[in-house]
């Protein structure tokens, strides 16, 4: 098994409590369904700075920034794909990037 870091981007969130209660809900059940290939169930981002050899700057290097990540185990890319097809962050217009780690 591989670990795979998925790195959130977009909005996905709703404004109303009700919707955003419903979301949630959406993710536990996405978790509990994933059960031993959560490696580490990863956190939201907030504020950022992205630094390069010129300097600081406020906010992501990126465009649409980082919301957040997940890190899941799998056989393959294409096998973690698999897991993050039916992910509930895609139903409310974001995105989901999969990478392969190694270890070195």
């Amino acid at each position: 098994m591989t670990n795979f870091v998925l790195v959130y981007t977009g909005d996905g969130i709703p404004e109303s409590e009700e919707q955003q209660a419903i979301v949630m809900a959406e993710w536990g059940v996405w978790y509990t369904n994933m059960g031993a290939a959560i490696v580490d169930g990863g956190n939201p981002f907030s504020a950022s700075k992205y630094v390069t050899d010129k300097g600081v700057n406020d906010g992501a290097a990126s465009s649409p920034p980082a919301t957040g990540y997940t890190i899941i185990s799998a056989d393959s890319l294409d096998a973690a794909v698999g897991k993050v097809q039916d992910h509930p962050h895609l139903k409310y217009g974001g995105q989901v990037s999969v990478y392969e780690t190694f270890k070195m």
